[in-house]
């Protein structure tokens, strides 16, 4: 339910950080938006750019489906007021098959193609096969492998050079953090390296 976005094609962050939902399925997301504000702290991003928004229409949870229209409409206004140039957002799995991830990528999909004359790029998160998602740091040379088949420019990866920095970010999401999501961090090949792939 994330969408990163950058301007001067990532150069510099204006809004880095676009949470599209306060994640109240569990009627905790005052609780949950603090802790997204802790995390950015450890990784040294500026609250004033992290946005969440609680739209009643984009409320989180399996089966709430969201509409592709209104998250275009939304993430255009952002895109417009910050001149931004440069989005990145999950693929069309959505990382773990969530819905409310793949509506996000297909809402893009859509501001894209209506907008296609405008000068905006659009990334998405490469979402990967179970065993490798649990390789761990093994899957840095499996991603680099993968991306010498693609033609150059439209496959990125990007390696974690502090995997110890995104386990005490995620750590501060402690009504989440139970004992399946600490060796997720620790397994994830997510937590050393992420592929990111250009959406035409």
């Amino acid at each position: 339910m994330v969408v990163q976005g950058f301007a001067g094609k990532m150069h510099c962050w204006l809004w880095p950080i676009l949470m599209m939902s306060l994640c109240n399925a569990d009627g905790m997301g005052n609780i949950r938006k603090e802790e997204l504000y802790q995390a950015s702290a450890v990784l040294k991003v500026p609250l004033q750019q992290v946005k969440i928004l609680d739209h009643p229409d984009l409320q989180d949870g399996f089966g709430k489906v969201w509409s592709c229209d209104l998250l275009a409409r939304i993430i255009e206004e952002e895109i417009l007021s910050h001149a931004i140039d440069l989005i990145i957002t999950f693929d069309n799995y959505g990382v773990s098959g969530h819905c409310n991830h793949r509506d996000v990528n297909q809402g893009i999909r859509k501001l894209l193609r209506a907008t296609a004359e405008r000068d905006l790029e659009a990334w998405e998160l490469v979402s990967t096969n179970i065993l490798r998602k649990y390789s761990g740091p093994v899957d840095i040379w499996l991603s680099l492998m993968y991306a010498m088949y693609h033609k150059k420019g439209e496959l990125h990866c990007m390696l974690n050079e502090h995997p110890r920095k995104s386990y005490i970010a995620m750590a501060q999401h402690m009504s989440q953090w139970i004992w399946f999501r600490k060796l997720f961090v620790l397994f994830s090949s997510y937590t050393y390296v992420n592929t990111l792939k250009k959406i035409n």
